[in-house]
């Protein structure tokens, strides 16, 4: 089971009986056949440990199990939804921008602040975005949302990658995380993004960077 994307703004999902499926709640557009939604308590595969994540980082993004024989269109807000593959490797997307996967991956919670150090943790403070992100692991697909479209940036160890926070989507690979200023601190204040600040992804992978800074 995969997602197929209808057109920039829906993808569907064909389901069969055993198989399993996250969406976010509100997602669910239409469906076909014996399809069943039900709230989840436990965060995915990430369980508990991943739901408390989330609501310690104030990203509590409430999850819908989808269960059943058929088929379901999926889309939020008219973002823009782009389907990632992953065959093995870990995805890391902003919880707020994971709009539905399947239930073969294992989600957890990771601490951006944990590989960016002091620096990590003022993105949450000053950039509005979260200190948290969610990850996903193992062999299936993703369908996340942007506003404006999406370009997937490769990552090479002998070329880094900066990015600005508000425009970061996700990240997969052998990738480290590091947030750094181009100005002093008297220069940030009232500043969230932007010329303030740069996000360093370093390593061998890639990242995904919306076409807007505008949050979702």
């Amino acid at each position: 089971m995969a997602f197929r994307e209808i057109n920039a703004k829906m993808v569907e999902a064909t389901l069969a009986p055993g198989q399993r499926l996250f969406s976010q709640r509100g997602a669910m557009l239409a469906y076909k056949g014996e399809v069943a939604f039900t709230p989840n308590l436990r965060g995915g595969q990430g369980g508990l440990v991943s739901m408390i994540g989330r609501r310690v980082a104030n990203e509590d993004t409430p999850l819908m199990t989808v269960e059943g024989s058929g088929t379901v269109l999926f889309g939020h807000g008219g973002h823009h939804i782009q389907v990632i593959n992953l065959a093995g490797d870990t995805l890391y997307v902003e919880a707020d921008r994971l709009l539905a996967f399947e239930g073969t991956l294992e989600q957890g919670t990771v601490f951006l602040g944990s590989q960016g150090g002091v620096m990590g943790m003022v993105r949450g403070q000053v950039s509005g975005q979260g200190l948290f992100t969610t990850s996903l692991k193992g062999h299936g697909s993703v369908a996340v949302m942007a506003h404006g479209g999406v370009i997937e940036v490769p990552i090479t160890p002998q070329r880094p990658v900066h990015v600005d926070p508000q425009a970061y989507v996700a990240h997969h690979g052998d990738v480290r995380n590091k947030l750094s200023t181009a100005l002093g601190w008297r220069d940030m204040v009232g500043r969230g993004s932007g010329e303030a600040f740069q996000l360093e992804l370093s390593g061998s992978g890639a990242v995904y960077v919306q076409a807007s800074e505008e949050k979702l």
